[in-house]
């Protein structure tokens, strides 16, 4: 009887640690090989150069964020660009939006990277990587 409720209670212990042993091994496991938003993140200084309902605007800047795996959203410091998400793609030294109507292009050759932004085809900026 004791035996029995020996290995019971050793198998309740058991059960109730192997989800801390299983988390902690993950926690401890190394971190992700960079991917495409990582490598694009950051602030970028430039101007808008063609507007289809206003004017050119200078002195414009973009933050963009990973949001997700291969994955940025756009913010800016100028009202008429909207927020966007992008999904990103590669094609040689460039990295570009993989669907959607914003076109993204980063030139990863140019030093300072340059970056190439339509939004919904509609406003364009264009700058460098800060």
């Amino acid at each position: 009887m004791n035996r029995s409720r020996f290995v019971r209670g050793l198998l309740a212990f058991v059960i109730l640690l192997v989800p801390v042993f299983l988390t902690d091994a993950r926690s401890e496991s190394p971190a992700g090989k960079p991917d495409l938003a990582d490598m694009v993140a950051g602030q970028y200084f430039g101007d808008v150069i063609s507007d289809s309902k206003g004017s050119s605007h200078s002195d414009v800047a973009l933050t963009v964020t990973k949001v997700g795996k291969n994955r940025v959203r756009i913010t800016s410091d100028y009202a008429r660009l909207p927020v966007v998400e992008v999904p990103l793609t590669r094609a040689m030294d460039k990295i570009l939006n993989a669907s959607g109507d914003t076109v993204f292009v980063l030139d990863s050759a140019k030093i300072p990277p340059r970056l190439d932004v339509s939004f919904l085809n509609e406003v364009s900026w264009a700058g460098e990587k800060q």
